[in-house]
């Protein structure tokens, strides 16, 4: 009884970190020394991405994190210039469980087995540049990744989710 515990609580430790390392990952970065708050403006220099339905969800996305925090979007020309790269990669997962008696180290083999599956699945990312359109420097990166659905609404939710994150603390406040 004790060993088929034992057993249960393996496979839902397995579980566990089988769906954690899914989650959304989010990652920012600031050239420190930058005074955020004269930028007032920003406009759109490129989205690039291998589906052309994304751009708009981007720019969607993206336009409203940056409303909500003041900056106003302009045609051309806007203190801030934006670039968004998106890309996909395909990822793999083995998840091995063990059954039966034996195997392992401290047993010495015995009548055991192993099964090892191998999950394939894709992972979307999403980076956002954002320029200093003056001096042309690189002042803020957002980068948003996560595993991608065959639901196009939930990836739009990700991706929704995934830019809010990102501006969650923008502008970076200024080190005192």
């Amino acid at each position: 009884m004790k060993s088929q515990l034992m057993k249960f609580a393996s496979v839902g430790i397995a579980l566990l970190f089988a769906s954690a390392s899914f989650a959304q990952q989010v990652k920012t970065d600031y050239a420190r020394g930058t005074d955020f708050g004269r930028y007032k403006t920003y406009s759109w220099e490129k989205v690039q991405t291998q589906d052309p339905l994304l751009v708009n969800r981007i720019k969607d996305a993206v336009n409203g994190a940056m409303n909500a925090k003041g900056l106003m979007q302009v045609d051309s020309g806007g203190d801030l210039a934006l670039v968004a790269i998106e890309m996909t990669k395909n990822q793999q997962s083995l998840n091995t469980f063990y059954n039966g008696f034996g195997g392992g180290w401290r047993w010495g083999g015995g009548f055991g087995n192993s099964t090892t599956t191998v999950d394939n699945y894709k992972v979307g990312t999403l980076v956002v540049d954002l320029f200093d359109a003056k001096t042309k420097d690189l002042v803020w990166r957002g980068s948003s990744s996560d595993t991608l659905s065959s639901k196009s609404d939930k990836n739009i939710k990700n991706l929704d989710n995934g830019v809010h994150k990102m501006f969650e603390h923008f502008p970076p406040e200024a080190k005192k």
